[in-house]
């Protein structure tokens, strides 16, 4: 394996944020809630931050990215153009809402790239393809890694479970569409990284995950 994931879940959505690590500058997808223990984990690897890389925009997943782009040499951020604007609207982050009285209000400024879905990139010596993964949020992208053979599934695919599709604008049966199409179509010996929970593998999910039984 060229390539090492790290992950680290945090407490207040039990969300995920992954540093991809190898010889180049670290690659760090959804900075979650703890910025404390995303600098610790920096710090321990060593490395420049060379890009910010979303899946999608809820406010769990972007919570600290003004803070990274602030304290890491303003590094590119990455994200689906048809979520851009999310990152400076609190009500489609969701972080706006009436439930979330106690929570700051998450706005960042607009991102410098849009990702293609379905396109193939390379970020500092990462390949990856951006597969489009609608249905929980409104077009999220779950990144694959055929060289490492490991999927980031966005908020779509979960350990025996899928993401939520009582937000608005989520879609069970899109997200049910977008797991079957762009996921399950995988080798099934692929490890799956969700953003919530912990790791499963495309084959264990096939056979297991109760959304999907015959």
């Amino acid at each position: 394996m060229d390539m090492e994931i790290n992950s680290t879940l945090y407490t207040i959505a039990r969300e995920s944020t992954f540093d991809l690590i190898n010889d180049s500058p670290v690659l760090l997808v959804d900075p979650g809630s703890d910025y404390a223990s995303i600098c610790e984990t920096l710090v321990s690897i060593g490395k420049p931050l060379a890009a910010i890389l979303l899946t999608h925009t809820h406010y769990d997943h972007i919570m600290r990215i003004d803070l990274g782009h602030r304290d890491y040499g303003n590094p590119p951020v990455y994200v689906s153009e048809k979520e851009a604007s999310w990152l400076g609207s609190p009500v489609d982050n969701l972080s706006g809402l009436p439930r979330h009285d106690d929570m700051i209000v998450v706005i960042f400024k607009p991102a410098d790239y849009f990702f293609e879905l379905g396109k193939s990139y390379q970020l500092n010596s990462v390949a990856f393809d951006v597969r489009d993964t609608p249905g929980h949020s409104f077009d999220g992208g779950s990144f694959v890694s055929e060289r490492e053979e490991l999927v980031i599934s966005d908020d779509a695919l979960f350990r025996v479970s899928i993401g939520r599709y009582d937000l608005p604008p989520s879609i069970r049966v899109v997200l049910l569409k977008s797991i079957l199409t762009q996921l399950f179509s995988l080798p099934i010996h692929y490890q799956v990284s969700p953003g919530h929970s912990f790791d499963t593998t495309i084959g264990h999910d096939k056979h297991f995950n109760p959304f999907f039984a015959a």
